[in-house]
């Protein structure tokens, strides 16, 4: 294993997958050489949640699922409406333009 920061393979893991549950990641990490005690591995989550990188919630009473969080842009739509306004009045203002309403 590398010297990647035990934080940093967790998170790449469970991008890697988007979705698992604590019991997956686990394995997945103990596959790859790294063993965690289960109060560091809760602290690991514990942080990353609160970085706002994984979402993690209870399947079961011992279970757990570990999400990543994808940001998605969020559209405006007044932005947009107004960008394509502007675009439809700069392309207007030509002398000779067919467009011009």
């Amino acid at each position: 294993m590398a010297n990647i920061p035990i934080k940093n393979l967790v998170y790449d893991i469970i991008k890697e997958n988007e979705s698992l549950t604590d019991v997956e990641l686990s394995k997945k990490l103990t596959k790859e050489g790294v063993l965690i005690p289960e109060d560091q591995f809760n602290k690991l989550l514990l942080d990353l949640e609160i970085l706002g990188l994984v979402k993690v919630s209870w399947l079961t009473k011992d279970t757990r699922r570990i999400e990543v969080i994808v940001e998605k842009e969020e559209i405006d739509e007044i932005k947009s409406q107004n960008k394509e306004m502007m675009k439809k009045d700069y392309e207007a203002s030509f002398p000779g333009n067919e467009n011009n309403s």
